[in-house]
């Protein structure tokens, strides 16, 4: 009797979750009062007072803060138990530099190829989020990081994948 394996690779994780973490530096800073809740595996403002911000739609490449790390916190609702953000006030853990596993929202990532963070909801992207990863540019709709890389283009059944922070940027 041959044996059996149920699909074909494994999942890469959860977004949020760094890897290959000999090269990583982790940075703490306060998320805004004022800002809104931010999912992990999302793209961060760093701003001049030492906190952070969602990415919105005045977000520019040089105030790229990194990527929200998944940590151990509670779920920020009764009803929906896998809801899991940082909220206003509470102090983020970013990753700066190193690898990181995120949601590709658009396009096809490949091994070293741009990164792009979406600024603006565009409804001709379906999967695009605000603040979220993509392996192609929508016009003024994304802004190119400069600094960040698709890791090795590989993207699970979940649309995960991993991105590599060359440098550190506004830490």
């Amino acid at each position: 009797m041959s044996g059996k394996a149920i699909g074909i690779s494994m999942n890469f994780g959860f977004p949020g979750t760094y890897s290959r973490n000999p090269d990583s530096i982790i940075t703490y800073r306060q998320l805004k009062e004022d800002a809104e809740a931010v999912p992990f595996g999302m793209a961060l403002r760093a701003n001049d007072d030492n906190t952070y911000s969602p990415v919105g739609a005045d977000f520019t490449a040089d105030k790229f803060g990194g990527v929200a790390l998944r940590t151990v916190k509670q779920a920020v609702s009764y009803s929906e138990q896998t809801e899991t953000a940082y909220q206003p006030m509470d102090m983020v853990s970013a990753l700066n530099r190193g690898a990181v596993v995120v949601s590709c929202n658009h396009g096809n990532p490949t091994a070293g190829g741009k990164v792009y963070v979406r600024i603006k909801k565009n409804d001709a992207v379906v999967g695009g989020v605000v603040g979220g990863f993509e392996a192609e540019a929508d016009g003024e709709n994304t802004v190119l990081l400069p600094n960040v890389q698709w890791t090795n283009g590989y993207v699970d059944a979940n649309g995960v994948a991993e991105i590599t922070i060359l440098t550190r940027l506004n830490v």
